[in-house]
């Protein structure tokens, strides 16, 4: 279903009763990109419902190996592109195909009471993806999916996370970055008042280990609860999912990060990881008040190619 503007009235308002349900047949939808899309929309509210993707027999076909439709490579249950002033309230998605949100060449969006649930193993079903967008706030919202919670990619600016709920998934990642020579970068991001459940990650920055003009700066993590997490914290400027990556440092900038008031528990004895790249370390490091432990004992630092400061109590000790 594609909703496309320009429309004539500035204040749309869309509300949801019971559930709308995807075709179980992984064909009927084929090689279109999305299930629901809203482009070129300026001024509109969705409320309330749920949205079920029936996406296990897309992900039985992919774990198989067999053909599966061309288009589940960018399928997403809610897609937004080229869309201004939109308000998404107590909306929930279910089994999304792939991605459940995604928000892209947007300006001022706001997903407030979202909830967001997958299996922990269902592939490539992220429950919120940014890029390319900017003032975008999400608050009050629950993802478990089988993917990163949020991913925010290249070209988005100036976003709030706050009030959120993540696992199990992937953690919140900003990336991947960098997977392109010429690409924009991320900035102006605040997290805040999370708490992550038996995720693979918590607060992550991931870029490719290649060239890149890319960059992640002014970045704030305040205020999360981590619940044996396998990577609370970690910077990986070698990210390489297909474990087919040219040796190469990674180009991507990233700078001015500041961690604050992150506590909890690590399912792994390295609970702050940072691996940034030697072609560009990481600068303006800061850890403000971090305790993590590992079996209820300290958990240990690692550190490469990163600079920056320690203020107050941190657990394990600093590696900057």
């Amino acid at each position: 279903m594609l909703f496309k503007g320009p429309c004539r009235n500035s204040a749309i308002f869309i509300r949801i009763d019971g559930t709308l349900v995807a075709p179980s047949d992984i064909w009927a939808i084929g090689n279109n990109p999305n299930w629901i899309e809203f482009q070129y929309v300026n001024g509109v509210t969705i409320s309330g419902g749920v949205l079920d993707g029936k996406g296990a027999p897309l992900w039985s076909c992919k774990l198989a190996g067999r053909k599966c439709p061309t288009g589940a490579t960018v399928q997403q249950t809610l897609g937004f592109s080229f869309c201004n002033n939109v308000l998404v309230s107590g909306v929930t998605s279910l089994n999304s195909q792939m991605f459940h949100v995604v928000i892209n060449f947007c300006r001022n969006v706001k997903l407030q009471g979202v909830r967001i649930s997958a299996p922990g193993n269902s592939p490539n079903t992220d429950g919120i993806h940014i890029q390319m967008s900017t003032g975008v706030t999400v608050v009050n919202t629950k993802v478990a999916t089988g993917d990163d919670c949020v991913s925010i990619g290249p070209g988005a600016a100036n976003l709030r996370i706050e009030n959120f709920a993540c696992g199990p998934g992937h953690g919140i990642s900003i990336g991947s970055l960098g997977k392109n020579v010429n690409e924009p970068g991320v900035q102006n991001v605040t997290v805040k008042s999370t708490t992550f459940t038996g995720t693979t990650n918590g607060l992550r920055i991931k870029s490719w280990g290649k060239p890149s003009n890319g960059f992640a700066r002014n970045i704030l993590f305040q205020h999360a609860t981590m619940n044996n997490v396998q990577n609370p914290i970690f910077i990986d400027q070698r990210y390489c999912p297909d474990r087919n990556c040219p040796d190469t440092a990674s180009g991507v900038r990233v700078s001015d990060v500041t961690y604050q008031d992150i506590h909890g528990t690590s399912a792994t004895q390295v609970a702050v990881n940072f691996d940034c790249s030697k072609r560009n370390p990481c600068k303006g490091i800061r850890l403000d008040n971090v305790r993590l432990t590992y079996n209820s004992k300290p958990a240990v630092a690692s550190c490469a190619n990163a600079d920056g400061t320690t203020i107050g109590l941190v657990q394990p000790g600093s590696c900057l």
